[in-house]
């Protein structure tokens, strides 16, 4: 059972570096520092959205942007920290002990 805990907490750091990593090229999609032509980057980009949107498209209904800042990464980045740390504080105990 820590083995699928293991493997949970790894899915959860996966998915923050991946929200990280198209937070970073959006930015420098939009500040033209990466060329979004380029067949490369916008493989990246198209996975990158593919794999957060479905988990951030429910968030952007509750918190809209502000002032063009989107704040659903963020929330969601926080929330799967807090998820992250109920498993350490609270699941594994359980089966370190029992």
């Amino acid at each position: 059972m820590l083995a699928i805990l293991d493997i949970i907490r790894i899915v959860i750091q996966l998915l923050m570096l991946v929200l990280v990593v198209q937070a970073i090229l959006s930015w420098l999609l939009v500040f033209n520092v990466v060329n979004g032509r380029n067949q490369v980057v916008r493989t990246i980009w198209q996975v990158t959205h593919a794999v957060t949107e479905p988990m951030l498209k429910p968030i952007r209904r509750v918190i809209k942007p502000i002032n063009g800042l989107d704040l659903a990464p963020l929330v969601l980045i926080l929330a799967l920290i807090l998820v992250d740390r109920l498993l350490i504080y609270y699941v594994y105990p359980q089966f370190l002990l029992g």
